[in-house]
């Protein structure tokens, strides 16, 4: 029985749909994530993507508290936060304060990608002074602000100290798994929309893993896609508004979440088909039966301790279902 042992989260990028506005989508991502909690997900988290026309959850704290708010019971975090876009004294703060809002609930994750172009990037940070590479000591500084304030410490995270918020390294390479890995912390990778490392970052996080306050052995999460109808003909349908979505991404001209097309798949150009067999590798399409058997399938492969779930579907009450459908499965 597979979903009792590989728990299943969700992943939300709340989706601003053709006609929609970032109103619609916050609206849709609490009613979502009150389903999510009656059905037995565990995790709920928002990421942080800037100047993207078909994301609302740029300002990624502040939606955490919006989802917690509004449910009880659900673990709600950030898919991630990508660091180098802040200071980890600001990030501490904020997520001191979700954690003293929602105590044992909020949990952070965090990626080094600047989650947007680098104009965009220019204009949060003011100037591009900051290093990725310095990812893995902002981590570390991080880490201390929510650890009991040692004695004589003149910078302190308020609130945010003693609180040892939970954090995930996320990533889609060998980086963020040899990383997550030194630092004894739990690893959650991108296998939704960039899998071709997945197998060697899996194998290296494994073996890297050294023990730590945090965590004792090491704890791996796909991202994983699910476009879960009644049939598989409904379910291909519903999969072509993300693959819109990846296509005018690579042409540079990002969009709302468009509308599904019948027959997509048959106007795609041979590099645009490639493309997206690649991007889209990790994903169930399908019937309860055949995204059971596609689950599954990963898990064996894989080996993960759980799946984080993302089902960008247009039609909201289609992406409840797509959700429901997997839920259902959970106890089956």
């Amino acid at each position: 029985m597979m979903c009792p042992v590989i728990p299943l989260s969700v992943l939300d990028l709340s989706p601003i749909v053709e006609g929609g506005d970032a109103a619609l989508a916050l609206r849709n991502s609490l009613d979502l994530a009150r389903h999510a909690e009656r059905w037995g997900y565990r995790r709920y988290w928002v990421a942080e993507h800037h100047n993207m026309p078909g994301i609302a959850s740029a300002a990624t704290a502040v939606v955490i508290g919006h989802i917690a708010a509004g449910t009880s019971t659900l673990h709600v975090g950030a898919g991630g936060i990508m660091l180098p876009n802040h200071a980890p004294l600001v990030i501490a703060e904020q997520f001191g304060t979700l954690a003293s809002l929602y105590p044992g609930r909020i949990e952070l994750g965090l990626g080094r990608a600047p989650g947007t172009d680098p104009l965009t990037a220019r204009a949060l940070r003011r100037n591009l002074a900051s290093d990725v590479d310095a990812f893995p000591q902002d981590v570390l500084e991080l880490m201390t602000y929510f650890r009991a304030a040692e004695p004589g410490q003149r910078v302190r995270a308020i609130p945010g100290e003693g609180l040892l918020v939970p954090i995930w390294i996320l990533g889609s390479s060998l980086y963020g798994a040899q990383l997550a890995a030194a630092l004894g912390l739990p690893y959650a990778f991108a296998s939704h929309f960039a899998p071709d490392q997945m197998m060697p970052a899996i194998d290296v996080y494994r073996r890297q893993f050294r023990a730590s306050e945090q965590l004792r052995a090491p704890h791996l999460m796909l991202g994983f896609n699910v476009f879960a109808a009644d049939t598989d003909e409904e379910a291909h349908l519903l999969s072509s508004s993300v693959k819109q979505a990846f296509i005018n991404l690579r042409r540079g001209a990002p969009t709302r979440l468009l509308p599904p097309i019948e027959g997509f798949d048959a106007r795609m150009t041979p590099p645009e088909r490639f493309m997206l067999e690649q991007i889209l590798s990790c994903s169930a399409v399908g019937s309860p039966a055949t995204v059971r058997q596609q689950l599954e399938a990963f898990v064996a492969r894989t080996g993960a301790d759980e799946l984080m779930v993302t089902s960008m579907v247009f039609d909201h009450a289609a992406r409840l279902r797509s959700y429901e459908i997997l839920g259902q499965l959970m106890t089956q």
